[in-house]
């Protein structure tokens, strides 16, 4: 079957006059090209969605201002020097949708740029609504999980398919990993092939992996703590160590049941840095009445904090909540911080940002800003978008490998002692791996199964389908290539 280790020695079957198939022989080399062949059947898919979505959502700003320009850019008029208060703009979407909710506000990236306000409508659907901010007209609004980088967050993070999306997605990248490491193998092992043949389609299969495979391992390392699975468990063994990958708001007084993350809607939670998007919204102290603060106060409170402008501010949403300030930090998470600010008084109830994270916290802060290319600027910018195209050339050669050298019906050239087609089968390479007699190679599998558990345990079926079916049906045998 596909991961086949090495099996009890079998006595060899008399030559009956017709071509068998060539026994597989224990070692590195062959084993590793059968693992990285059959797990290309899964990984292969995965990756061209990931690598595909993860490329639009890269590339997200020069996008959608194109595809809803009428919305999102505006004209700055010659006459006028000052944009509106943005107390005077949230108004103009609150007369424009009146029986919608505002959850949060986006400054304008640039002087070109409208204002952004989130609300989620009386049926529950979000919407993204744009505001002139010269004139505090309403301009539109786009339904965030329609447009194009809304669709391919939600592919690439689970599928559209929830839970189980996101262990297909987790389980094809625990496998990634193993491409890689095999991949390299076999790349280090083939160098001589490489040289003789240096034009070939396997030669330049494993020039595009040699790039594609750093990449590949540093996005999927950095991809992990959003996994359902692998993030989770991490997260709990965190937690029992008084660690966490992003922690909790120690400051004010906090509501249990919301947190950052969740004062938003789900097509906006990446708005909210990593590291404090499960940290607890604290309640406005004073006595609740007329409002003394508003959104303007909010954010010229932050600004004196010294957040970054453009700035997020997710809306009170109850008689006693805050307005929480999200400062810019999209190319430095260094900078990451948030200010809740009191909306009786106009007071900092909490602040909370990457100088309070646990260590843990910085660390998987830093990956993520690695892992969607804006930590380094354009460099990682570019650099994630390289590697989003590499494994993409990676994941359409390798497949043509196989369909160059895949089963044919009738014999190739080369006359009767030609090499013969192996009819019926999905032409595999043939190898058993020597972990009997490689205790480093088994410890290594064995620490691969128990990082990644969604490997460990497909790992297990698989050799399970492989020893009770595949071996004792003749028929799967031959179409696995089994010896």
């Amino acid at each position: 079957m596909t991961l086949q280790t090495e099996p009890a020695a079998r006595p060899r079957p008399a030559d009956s006059g017709r071509s068998t198939p060539r026994a597989a022989k224990p070692g590195w080399f062959r084993a590793f090209w059968r693992w990285h062949f059959y797990a290309a059947f899964l990984v292969v898919p995965v990756l061209l969605v990931l690598s595909t979505t993860g490329l639009i959502y890269l590339f997200r700003f020069q996008l959608e201002p194109l595809m809803h320009g009428d919305v999102m850019k505006v004209e700055k008029p010659a006459d006028m020097d000052f944009t509106q208060p943005y107390s005077a703009q949230l108004a103009a979407v609150e007369r424009a949708y009146p029986d919608a909710t505002v959850v949060s506000m986006t400054e304008p990236k640039n002087e070109g740029r409208s204002t952004l306000f989130s609300v989620v409508t009386e049926s529950g659907e979000p919407r993204d609504v744009y505001v002139n901010p010269w004139g505090a007209e309403v301009l539109g609004d786009v339904n965030p999980d329609t447009t194009l980088s809304g669709y391919a967050v939600r592919l690439h993070a689970d599928l559209m398919s929830g839970r189980w999306g996101d262990h297909v997605m987790e389980l094809g990248a625990c496998w990634a990993l193993v491409m890689a490491l095999t991949g390299y193998y076999l790349y280090w092992k083939g160098r001589t092939a490489r040289r003789r043949r240096p034009k070939s389609l396997r030669s330049r299969h494993g020039r595009i992996g040699l790039v594609a495979g750093l990449g590949l391992v540093m996005l999927l390392i950095t991809g992990l703590p959003w996994t359902g699975v692998w993030g989770e468990k991490v997260q709990t063994l965190a937690t029992d160590r008084d660690s966490s990958m992003w922690s909790t708001d120690p400051g004010a007084l906090s509501d249990p049941t919301s947190t950052l993350d969740e004062s938003l809607p789900h097509s906006h939670q990446q708005e909210v840095p990593w590291g404090s998007g499960k940290s607890e919204v604290p309640r406005s102290s004073g006595h609740a009445g007329t409002s003394v603060a508003n959104i303007d106060t909010a954010v010229g409170v932050a600004d004196a904090q010294g957040l970054r402008h453009p700035m997020t501010v997710a809306l009170p949403n109850t008689e006693d909540g805050v307005f929480s300030v999200i400062g810019y930090a999209f190319d430095a998470p260094s900078d990451e911080k948030t200010v809740h600010v009191g909306r009786f008084g106009g007071e900092v109830e909490s602040t909370y940002g990457y100088d309070d994270y646990p260590a843990l916290a910085k660390v998987v802060a830093q990956g993520i800003g690695l892992h969607e290319g804006r930590s380094l600027g354009l460099w990682s910018f570019w650099g994630a978008a390289l590697m989003c195209v590499t494994i993409m050339a990676s994941c359409i050669t390798g497949p043509l490998m196989w369909w160059r050298r895949r089963p044919r019906r009738t014999p190739r050239a080369g006359g009767a002692d030609g090499p013969k087609p192996r009819r019926g089968s999905i032409r595999a390479p043939r190898g058993r791996m020597p972990l009997r007699t490689t205790p480093f190679l088994m410890v290594a599998v064995v620490a691969l199964g128990l990082f990644l558990p969604l490997f460990g345990l497909s790992l297990l079926a698989i050799l399970a389908f492989d020893h009770l079916l595949v071996r004792r049906v003749p028929a799967l045998s031959h179409f696995f290539d089994t010896p």
